[in-house]
């Protein structure tokens, strides 16, 4: 053990000890960047808790939604106290925004394949620094040197076989001063993290245990489902309750100013209720919304003036001397996230305490939203965070938290509000229409010699996160508008377009990679054509610097297992696609077949990713695995569109999601790497989305610069 954190950062700053419950060791650490550099114990927001009864909880600043984030943490504790995993347990954090909040995105948010990233520092120096703690205690009780002992599976052994639990000293060890650099594990001594361990969340999700959101159920519960005005942005103006009160189960109906809520004693009661309400309602300012005007209104904005957001070289002056040039022009539609679990939220408001269960990634937000909604100071709202049955950015929102609150503000005792599939969809936080125009100079053998991109969007970052916008430019929307690619000019303009008013836009999975990368690939892909040249070399000799090493390997280990070179039936195709985010490096072929009806199946998709240390490579593979999915749902079929102010699906045979007759054979192969984890949860999604559409390309020779692909156009071609 000879690997010390050397980040400056002082033992006040990093640590802070104290006699737990129980005369257990209480040991805190800092997540976030600006916490550690003020030094204010408030500001610490994670804890180790090593019981007298010599069990050791870790307080889980990051939330499981299906990645494996719970595991993984674990696992990096674990290591450094040498211990093994089953024994550690485990919790999730309270709502608490200063105290646990991301070092990434400066609040309490598991998103943006951000958990593994913000743990992988702090984490392991919080074990390690319980370790030397508890060492010490043990020593001094023995009269012995820190030197002459080791610990190994909760235990601390002497040189002389004498042993003391962690739970013996842990009293003791909390008086002890913490150490300013605690030293690491090495790699070369790594016994868990690595490794591939069972998911410590699977077992409960295995044989039902496991608590969801959904399955919150409070004594004396009442359940509540609500219908919205169709209309986005539409208000209620009048609803009959008489015939849904007269259902059997149905003990209320609750008006709200843009929604309707039936309370029932079950949900099918509430649902069959709800059915029976005569509703009239005030369409508002939208009631003539189609998405050819949202789309009119994206390519207005193409037209517009931007704001820099990059500037490499001297564009302007290579496009005026160049002899040849490439222009595409890309429109990406409105999308939903439609998760497996359905909104949901169970409140108990009380006139003095406001008690919730939900699943949010935002936890401290969702304290917040309560509170606001309730009319009650933070401190008397309780969060119980469970389970998300899928998030994808969708419960990065707390709308559903609002609501349901305004609808327990009129219910005596604890309601459970659930939102119908329906309800789901068409009153999304939608991903927002993105159109882009990129307009490449030529140089020899058809290498961009410039690259502008002028990026339209609507800037989700000035509401949700104000830290990743700069100078107006919303920093996430052209993240990666570029690739990875030595090319000596660029510039990258942001074009702000805002959805109407009542259509809610946010985060969806993958964020800014995963329009940006499909963008720069498919443009990328048709210049290899254009060009005469295989697609992949064409990429290789854009990829010679340092900086784009790491992507260049990856592509290259993705195309060496994809058999890139072998010959194909008539029909079919294979796309490649290459990209940098989320701190990992992605390289993917994917080979479809086209039927002559313009079907696109998806024969199988080969990904080598470069994600820097795994901490285990099982749930990095069915991360990536996860997220093609996801992608492969998106640019086969994922389009909401609007007509009349109303959003047109409603289920999943209208909004459909990739079958499991249909999805492909996948290989996730891993690059071996010592730098810093980087992000998994969502590199598959992009990458998947640009893959595809090359591999159609290669199959038909159309190139689709709108999405989802469309059977017509591929007809007969």
């Amino acid at each position: 053990m000879t690997a010390i954190l050397s980040h400056g950062i002082s033992r006040r700053a990093f640590l802070t000890a104290s006699a737990a419950l129980g005369g257990g060791l209480l040991l805190g650490f800092p997540l976030s960047g600006q916490a550690a550099s003020q030094g204010v114990a408030s500001d610490l927001n994670a804890f180790i808790r090593v019981g007298a009864d010599n069990t050791v909880t870790l307080v889980l600043p990051y939330v499981e939604m299906g990645q494996g984030a719970y595991t993984s943490q674990v696992q990096l504790l674990a290591e450094e106290l040498e211990l093994d995993p089953a024994r550690v347990l485990y919790e999730a954090a309270p709502p608490d925004e200063g105290r646990y909040a991301s070092p990434l995105f400066g609040g309490q948010i598991t998103g943006g394949s951000g958990s593994l990233r913000g743990a992988w520092r702090t984490l392991r120096a919080a074990g390690a620094a319980a370790r030397e703690m508890l060492v010490t205690a043990a020593a001094q009780r023995w009269s012995v040197s820190s030197e002459s002992c080791r610990v190994e599976n909760g235990q601390i052994i002497h040189a002389s076989g004498r042993t003391l639990t962690y739970g013996e000293v842990a009293a003791e060890a909390a008086l002890l001063p913490v150490p300013d650099a605690p030293v690491v594990k090495q790699r070369s001594n790594y016994r868990v993290v690595g490794q591939s361990l069972r998911r410590l969340d699977t077992p409960a999700k295995i044989d039902g245990t496991a608590k969801f959101g959904i399955d919150a159920r409070p004594p004396g519960v009442q359940y509540a489902v609500v219908a919205s005005c169709p209309v986005l942005g539409g208000k209620m103006k009048s609803v009959d309750t008489s015939a849904a009160l007269m259902m059997p189960g149905v003990k209320q109906v609750v008006r709200l100013e843009r929604a309707v809520a039936v309370v029932a004693t079950n949900t099918w009661a509430a649902w069959k209720g709800l059915e029976v309400l005569n509703m009239e309602w005030d369409a508002g300012a939208n009631a003539s919304l189609t998405t050819q005007q949202m789309v009119d209104a994206a390519d207005a904005a193409l037209g517009r003036s931007g704001i820099v957001s990059t500037v490499v070289g001297d564009v302007d002056q290579t496009e005026m001397t160049a002899t040849d040039r490439y222009e595409a022009v890309v429109r990406l539609p409105l999308l939903a996230h439609a998760a497996m679990e359905p909104l949901n939220c169970t409140v108990d408001l009380r006139p003095d305490r406001c008690e919730v269960w939900v699943g949010s990634q935002v936890v401290g937000r969702a304290q917040k939203a309560a509170a606001d909604a309730a009319g009650l100071p933070l401190e008397r709202v309780a969060i119980h965070n469970l389970f998300l049955g899928g998030g994808f950015g969708r419960r990065l929102e707390t709308d559903y938290v609002t609501q349901a609150v305004q609808v327990a503000r009129h219910v005596s005792g604890p309601v459970k509000v659930t939102w119908s599939r329906e309800e789901d969809i068409r009153q999304e936080v939608f991903r927002y229409h993105n159109h882009s125009r990129v307009t490449v100079a030529l140089g020899d053998g058809g290498a961009p010699a410039s690259w502008r991109h002028k990026v339209v969007g609507p800037n989700i970052m000035s509401r949700f996160l104000p830290v990743y916008q700069k100078d107006g430019v919303d920093l996430d929307v052209v993240n990666a508008a570029s690739g990875p690619y030595d090319i000596p000019n660029i510039l990258i303009e942001y074009s702000r377009n805002e959805a109407p008013e009542g259509l809610h836009t946010g985060n969806w999975r993958g964020v800014g990679p995963t329009r940006n990368v499909f963008i720069v690939e498919s443009v990328v892909d048709d210049l290899a054509h254009r060009a005469g040249r295989d697609p992949v070399e064409y990429r290789r000799a854009m990829m010679n610097s340092a900086d784009t090493a790491r992507p260049r390997a990856a592509l290259e280990l993705a195309v060496q297992h994809a058999g890139w070179d072998e010959t194909l039936p008539a029909r079919h195709g294979r796309g490649a696609a290459v990209f940098s985010g989320f701190d990992s490096h992605v390289g993917m072929v994917a080979e479809v077949a086209v039927d002559i009806n313009g079907r696109v199946s998806v024969q199988k998709v080969i990904c080598a990713i470069d994600a820097g240390y795994v901490v285990n490579p099982d749930i990095v593979r069915a991360q990536i695995e996860g997220g093609i999915i996801f992608g492969l749902s998106a640019v086969l079929y994922g389009q909401v569109t609007i007509a009349g102010g109303q959003v047109e699906q409603s289920n999943f045979d209208t909004y459909p999601v990739l079958r499991m007759r249909e999805a492909p054979r996948i290989e996730v192969h891993i690059i071996d790497s010592d730098e810093e984890p980087g992000g998994v949860g969502e590199p598959g999604t992009a990458g998947a989305i640009a893959a595809v559409a090359n591999a159609v390309f290669a199959a038909t020779g159309f190139r689709a610069l709108t999405l989802p692909l469309n059977p017509s156009d591929l007809r007969g071609v």
